[in-house]
């Protein structure tokens, strides 16, 4: 054996893998490198999409403290003058004679009963296609997705048009029906509930004697909790800031919603003789948002336990 065959024997196993162990060190020193670079770009990002959501917000935040005078000639993103945020609430409420608590109630039942309504039938629609065969289920499908692709606003005159045939238009129903259908919300429980909801449960439950509804009410409805929370959040927000069905399907102030309502005290100011109110119509537009953004926060919690626990049974 040469000599430089004995050095090779002779030298200890960790120094003959020290310049690997080297290479690696290095590779992973830059990866983590990469990765704090990539983290800190995505923050970035973040923090610009968060500010860019709660701008607004502060805006209307901002501007509601302001008096009309105050309003029209002062800088929109910060405060001036005296703080007359109490005195713009209390000057909505009681503006003609009350009227935003009238609007205010009508969105609230327009929400409960339309996307209440627009969930619940969902459940059962979305449910019942996913865990029931019956003819022309495949028709039904491609009714439900072209539904989906259509927009609501296409459909706004022929619903009137009907509804003016009926005698509905003006009442509090040329809102609600309309708002009972979601197309959208069918199919999102359709596929939920395709794999939230295990057909052995249900044949288990069958072998127990339990009916079809029982079942559907004690055990699938619990399953797709998720799914109902998820769709409940995208009808109601869609029925609290609906505008333009209410605009051609009411002509009494009395049934307006928020929406529409606000937008008549901000067409005032371009009438002859209208009252400029602009500092209400903005306290006003704050005191609307407050109730769904309350709504969301308290259905997060039920929308992400139900996922937690989804992902536990999994």
């Amino acid at each position: 054996m040469s000599t430089t065959d004995q050095a090779r024997v002779n030298v200890p196993a960790s120094q003959a893998r020290a310049p690997r162990m080297s290479r690696y060190t290095r590779t992973n020193k830059s990866n983590q490198g990469l990765h704090t670079k990539k983290s800190i770009l995505l923050t970035i990002i973040m923090g610009a999409l968060v500010l860019y959501s709660l701008l607004p917000l502060f805006w209307l935040f901002v501007n509601s403290t302001k008096t009309q005078a105050e309003l029209l000639n002062s800088f929109g993103l910060w405060f001036s003058g005296p703080n007359a945020l109490w005195d713009n609430i209390v000057a909505t409420v009681t503006y003609n004679d009350g009227v935003f608590v009238r609007w205010f109630g009508n969105t609230l039942m327009y929400v409960v009963v339309g996307a209440g309504g627009a969930t619940f039938l969902a459940a059962l629609g979305g449910y019942g296609l996913a865990k029931f065969n019956f003819p022309g289920k495949k028709a039904v499908f491609a009714v439900v997705l072209g539904a989906v692709a259509i927009p609501g606003t296409a459909l706004a005159v022929p619903t009137f048009l009907m509804f003016s045939q009926m005698g509905l238009t003006n009442t509090p129903w040329a809102v609600i029906l309309p708002s009972l259908i979601s197309p959208f919300g069918l199919y999102l429980i359709w596929t939920y509930a395709l794999d939230a909801v295990p057909t052995e449960v249900l044949e288990a439950a069958r072998m127990d004697g339990a009916g079809e509804f029982r079942t559907f009410f004690t055990i699938s409805l619990k399953l797709l909790a998720p799914g109902l929370v998820t769709v409940l959040l995208f009808t109601l927000v869609a029925t609290w800031n609906n505008y333009f069905l209410p605009l051609i399907m009411l002509s009494e102030p009395t049934w307006y919603p928020l929406t529409v309502g606000l937008k008549q005290w901000s067409n005032q100011a371009q009438t002859v003789g209208g009252d400029v109110i602009y500092n209400l119509v903005i306290t006003g537009s704050m005191l609307t948002i407050i109730p769904i953004v309350v709504a969301f926060l308290f259905l997060q919690r039920y929308w992400q336990s139900g996922l937690a626990a989804g992902s536990v049974k999994a």
